[in-house]
C-alpha cells in the first residue's frame, strides 16, 4: 500500500491552485470579480472586459448613396375598358360562329315550298344543319300527336338516305358534294312530309284522298331536293336522275305517316 501512496503523489505535480482561479483570465483586463458585486455597486461605465482583437473591430457601416435600378416597361399598358372594347366589337355574333344565319334559313324554306322558283346555288351550297334538325325534330312530334313514337326511324333513316345520296351524287357530279350539304337538302325537303303528317292528325291517310295526299307529298319533296342539288353541282339535264332516289327516301318517310 505504501508503493501504491508514493506512485499516487508522484503521478502528477502541477502549481495549479484553487487560489489562482481569482486572477484575470485569458483576454479579461478587469481583475475584479464584477458577478460577486450587489446590485447597485456595479460600475457601467466602465467597458466590458473583452478587448477584441484591432482586425476584427467592426466598422461603421457608410449609407448606400446610389440609384435604385427601375426598368421601364416594354409596351404603354391602356385601359381595361378600352381593351374589351375593341375585343368585343372585332367578334362575330354568336349566331354565326354557330353557323346559324335566319335569312338564309327564310330563303331555303321559301325554295322549298316553292318548287318552281329558282334556287341560289351559292345559298344552298352551305352546310346548314339547323333548319334540317328543327324539321325533323317536328316530323317526330307530328307523329307522336297520333300516337306513333317513332323518332329512332326519323333519324335513322335520314342517316342511313343522306349517306346514300352522298355516295350518288359524288359519283354523278364533277365537282363534289361534302356530306353535310347533302343532309342540310334533304333536312329542308322534309318540310312538306310535315304537312303531311300534319293532316294525318285531322283525318286517316288509308283512304283514297290519303293516298293522293301521299304522292302529292312525296312528289313535292323529291322535285324540290332535286332542283337544288342541280343548281348547287350544276349537273344540268339530270334533275329526273337525281329526282328519283330521293322520291324513294321520302317515300319511305310517307310510309311511317301513313300507316
Amino acid at each position: 500500500m505504501s508503493g501504491f501512496d508514493n506512485f499516487n503523489t508522484d503521478f502528477y505535480q502541477s502549481s495549479y491552485s484553487v487560489d489562482d482561479q481569482s486572477q484575470a483570465g485569458y483576454g479579461y483586463s478587469n481583475t475584479e470579480d464584477a458577478y460577486n458585486k450587489p446590485y447597485g455597486q456595479y460600475d457601467y461605465s466602465q467597458p466590458m472586459g473583452y478587448t477584441a482583437p484591432p482586425g476584427m473591430m467592426p466598422q461603421p457601416q457608410q449609407p448606400y448613396t446610389g440609384q435604385i435600378y427601375q426598368p421601364t416597361p416594354a409596351f404603354t399598358p391602356t385601359s381595361s375598358q378600352s381593351m374589351y372594347n375593341s375585343s368585343f366589337e372585332d367578334e362575330p355574333p354568336l349566331l354565326e360562329e354557330l353557323g346559324i344565319n335566319f335569312d338564309h334559313i327564310w330563303q331555303k324554306t321559301l325554295t322549298v315550298l316553292h318548287p318552281l322558283k329558282a334556287a341560289d346555288g351559292s345559298i344552298m351550297n352551305e352546310t346548314d344543319l339547323a333548319g334540317p334538325m328543327v324539321f325533323c325534330l317536328a316530323f317526330g312530334a307530328t307523329l307522336l300527336l297520333t300516337g306513333k313514337i317513332q323518332f329512332g326511324y326519323v333519324y335513322g333513316i335520314s342517316a342511313i338516305g343522306c349517306l346514300g345520296m352522298y355516295c350518288l351524287l359524288n359519283l354523278m357530279s364533277m365537282t363534289g358534294v361534302s356530306f353535310g350539304c347533302v343532309a342540310s337538302v334533304l333536312g329542308y325537303c322534309l318540310l312538306p312530309m310535315i304537312l303531311l303528317s300534319g293532316f294525318g292528325v285531322i283525318f286517316s291517310l288509308q283512304g283514297m284522298l290519303g293516298i293522293f295526299l301521299t304522292a302529292a307529298i312525296i312528289g313535292w319533296c323529291s322535285f324540290s331536293a332535286s332542283k337544288i342539288f342541280i343548281s348547287a353541282l350544276a349537273m344540268d339535264g339530270q334533275q329526273f336522275l337525281v329526282a328519283y332516289p330521293c322520291a324513294l327516301l321520302y317515300g319511305v318517310f310517307a310510309l311511317i305517316s301513313v300507316f
